[in-house]
Order: structure tokens, then sequence, then C-alpha cells
């Protein structure tokens, strides 16, 4: 399986921030934000990776990750030209993946967990899609996945009346028809290809699972959520630091 980070975008939410450099290349508390999403890959059991990134900045990415050896990956890069959304973004990604299943996750998506054991759980699915799902309080800032027993009955994009609590993050895994299904897309009334479009593709399939995502999850895409991740990360990073090491007893 290969991994792709999704890193391009003008991040207009967070101008001035943004005025000089990409989003992604933010901070949050102690690295830049793009290292969290290529960790959550490595971590995974995932090092054959894609940077699709964009923007005035994209060189910079080059200058901080070079070829992905300090994450123990191979990082491979490619350009979106403008804001087509995030499916589009993800179809620079077929030659990438060529044939292969694909992990894809949003490049200011940040965890406290692991995905390893759905990604694990993916590569025995036969086929189709799988995606992560979050409890949260503020279900209408995000996609929104209607649960209906052990299945999803569909995803809405930012409804103002959420039909479920669950958010939809920014962590996806397709099989290599989403390439397929990328190819039919047309632009939503936002004039950019949605990802929802995709995932509702497979849930009309019946070939959609889905997992709960456990620890906190957040994504940095606005001051607000930028600061959350902050504070999570430094928070996470001291409860680490407290904790005593397990003394090991060998007979």
């Amino acid at each position: 399986m290969k991994g792709v980070v999704l890193a391009g975008g003008t991040g207009s939410r967070l101008y001035p921030l943004t005025k000089i450099t990409n989003k992604h290349l933010l901070p949050v508390y102690d690295r830049p934000m793009i290292y969290y999403p290529i960790q959550m890959l490595v971590d995974s059991g995932i090092s054959e990776i894609l940077v699709v990134t964009g923007g005035r900045n994209s060189g910079d990415f080059l200058r901080l990750l070079g070829n992905g050896k300090d994450f123990g990956a191979h990082l491979n890069y490619t350009y979106q030209e403008g804001e087509g959304g995030i499916a589009e973004a993800l179809g620079l990604a077929e030659h990438f993946a060529h044939g292969d299943r694909i992990c894809v996750i949003l490049g200011d998506n940040l965890i406290e967990g692991s995905i390893r054991d759905a990604v694990e759980d993916f590569r025995r699915q036969p086929a189709g899609a799988k995606i992560l799902l979050k409890e949260v309080p503020d279900a209408e800032r995000f996609g929104v996945a209607e649960i209906r027993g052990d299945r999803i009955a569909g995803i809405e994009e930012k409804p103002e009346r959420p039909k479920s609590h669950y958010a939809v993050t920014g962590i996806y895994l397709y099989d290599a028809s989403v390439f397929e299904k990328i190819h039919t897309l047309v632009p939503s009334r936002r004039g950019e290809l949605e990802i929802t479009d995709v995932n509702n593709a497979y849930i009309r399939e019946g070939a959609m699972s889905f997992a709960y995502l456990e620890g906190w999850w957040t994504d940095a895409g606005t001051f607000d959520s930028l600061l959350r991740a902050a504070n999570l990360v430094a928070e996470t990073r001291r409860q680490e630091q407290e904790t005593p090491a397990v003394a090991v007893r060998h007979a």
C-alpha cells in the first residue's frame, strides 16, 4: 500500500500566516504541520509516500523534507495548480499509485493514536474503501456520516442539521477504482471536485467500510483548530515524558 499526503491549497483561513508560506509548513507545537501525517503513515507501515503540494512555496517542502530518509520513508512530490478540491488533488496520484491501494491523509490532520489497525484491516478487505470517523461536538464543520447499523448510508458535507455527531476525518483508504470515480466527478457549487462525492460513490456500491478513530483528532486549518492542535500535542508530549518507563524483569 502507498500513502498520499494532500498539502496544497492557499490556506486562506489562516491568512496572514499563509501570506508567505504554505499552511502545512506552519508549526504545530514543536514540528512543522506536514511532519504529522507523514509520521502517521510511516507508523502504520507505509513508507512509499506522495506529497501533493501547491501554491508559491512548493519548493519549500523539498527543502524541508528532502527524500524522506529522516522519516524512514521514500517521498515523491507532485504539484496541484489552483484550488480544484481534495478529489482533484488526489487524482494527481493516479500514476504514483499504479494500481496499488492507497492511504490518503489531509495534510492538516493530527491524531493522538495510530491508524495501523485500520490499515491492516483494509489490506484484508477484498475491495472498496474505508474511512475513519470521530465523534465531535461541531459536526456541521465537516463531512458527516449517516450510520445505519453497521454501515454508512451516506455522507453530507457541512450540513446545517447533521444526522449524526460522527465527522469523516481526513483519513481515507481506497482501492484502485478511486481514480475511475474521480474521472466521473463534476465540480460542486464551490467549483471543486469533492472527496465526499467519491466516498458516496463507494457507499452506493456497498463497498465502504468504516472504523472509529481512538484518541483525540483535530484538523489545523483555522486559527482556533491550529491552537487546539498545538495544545493537544503539547499535552500529549508532557504525558509521555511523565510516564515512567516499565522495567522488564527477565528470569
